[in-house]
């Protein structure tokens, strides 16, 4: 069922479905099946030939998948989305629907490790390049651009530097050369909606803040179902000239009747059939339980990390926090511009004493769980040198926000005292 509200709060809870229209069952229902029953071989024929949409093979869509899709295209501001079995599922598939051997793409370097290697090294031998750029001059993106450049790609908080992506300028450099904006909006769910700023596809992580009890892996792609792909018809070649995978069709044409939703159709009845990268139903319906409260976790989230800032702020074995409320200048104003609500969960700090003292305070942890995982409810904390961005160069790391000292914090629901009481104690012990 459509809503007409545009309150997280209410679009999480309504937008996509009201109740099972079988059962009347008012929580949306685990479709656990892999096939569905055709009511014809005409009815087959039709959505095979993309003539109607439906069920045909979990692998490609499920009624429960469906629900998470339309959910968090509501929340996101887009037209339609697609649910796939990981955040690197979802980088992946946002950057190969529309790119091939041969081509380009530009990347921000403020993005998360795992991103990092598989643009510049899985995908490097797929044939595409991936040129990093500085993200805090958005006229990197233009010096990078060529006619083989295919899409940009930044995240709106990236983890873990927290510099906010210059969403609004970078978008516009994008459509002055015809080149759409991706934003990777894992770390600022309701807290920014980069649609609104011009991006052309958001996707998450819905293993993190969606999903917010660190149960269930999953991805997903919005399309926002503004950027005109047959205008930039010679750019975008994959979907404007015949696709031998599919009949030779023609995305821009054979879905215009639908919708201008030839990219997210491409993703799906393409990439994600050969692929295979499905989200199951069951994490689906983990997805829709964590998206119900998203609104009001994130709200207490974002409390408890500002308070942790200012403390940390000025704790003597603390030589830098980095939050974006401990910000100055133009990376302070990007922040304010597109964060509202909050600065977000994530928070960073660096001790005296670097690597050794990083490792003692991740040690000395008692309440705060170590693990390679961000948007849980419960506070958690890592040391990304030695982990999540261990396979970056030391270069790479710096790059990409990393030093040796560097502690990253993911703030949970806890009350904060019991969170500040955690950090004091193993301060104490680094």
């Amino acid at each position: 069922m459509p809503t007409t509200s545009k309150h997280p709060e209410t679009i999480a809870l309504h937008a996509g479905y009201r109740s099972d229209p079988t059962t009347n069952a008012v929580a949306v229902p685990i479709y656990q099946t892999t096939s569905y029953q055709f009511n014809s071989t005409e009815h087959a024929g039709n959505l095979f030939a993309l003539k109607e949409f439906g069920n045909i093979y979990t692998r490609i869509m499920n009624p429960t998948q469906a629900v998470l899709e339309e959910r968090v295209a509501a929340l996101e501001g887009g037209i339609a989305a697609l649910a796939l079995s990981s955040g690197q599922a979802a980088s992946l598939f946002a950057v190969q629907n529309i790119t091939h051997a041969g081509d380009n793409l530009v990347c921000s370097t403020d993005i998360y490790g795992g991103t990092w290697n598989l643009f510049a090294n899985t995908m490097k031998t797929m044939g595409i390049e991936c040129r990093f750029v500085d993200p805090s001059d958005p006229e990197n993106f233009r010096r990078a651009t060529d006619d083989k450049t295919r899409c940009y790609y930044g995240e709106t908080l990236p983890n873990p530097k927290l510099n906010v992506f210059p969403i609004t300028e970078v978008a516009k450099i994008g459509a002055s050369l015809g080149v759409p904006l991706i934003m990777d909006n894992t770390a600022a769910p309701v807290l920014c909606r980069p649609l609104d700023h011009g991006a052309a596809i958001v996707m998450h992580s819905t293993t993190k803040y969606i999903g917010g009890h660190g149960t269930s892996i999953g991805g997903i792609i919005v399309d926002g179902g503004t950027f005109d792909w047959e205008k930039n018809a010679k750019r975008f070649p994959m979907l404007n000239t015949p696709d031998p995978s599919y009949h030779g069709a023609v995305w821009t044409q054979a879905v215009k009747p639908l919708g201008p939703i030839a990219y997210i159709i491409k993703a799906r009845v393409t990439l994600l059939r050969d692929v295979g990268a499905a989200m199951s139903p069951f994490n689906a319906f983990m997805f829709i339980q964590g998206l119900e409260t998203l609104a009001l976790r994130i709200r207490q989230q974002c409390a408890n990390a500002n308070a942790v800032a200012d403390y940390l702020a000025k704790h003597p074995k603390v030589t830098k926090v980095i939050f974006p409320s401990q910000q100055t200048g133009e990376v302070k104003r990007r922040a304010d511009a597109y964060l509202k609500g909050g600065y977000g969960a994530l928070l960073g700090f660096e001790l005296k004493g670097s690597a050794a003292a990083g490792r003692a305070f991740i040690d000395s942890l008692k309440m705060f769980y170590h693990v390679a995982n961000i948007g849980d409810v419960r506070s958690l904390a890592i040391h990304p040198a030695s982990t999540t961005h261990s396979q970056l160069t030391a270069d790479e790391q710096l790059k990409s926000g990393v030093s040796e000292g560097y502690v990253r914090l993911s703030l949970g629901i806890e009350h904060i005292d019991d969170i500040l009481a955690d950090l004091e104690q193993a301060l104490k012990a680094s």
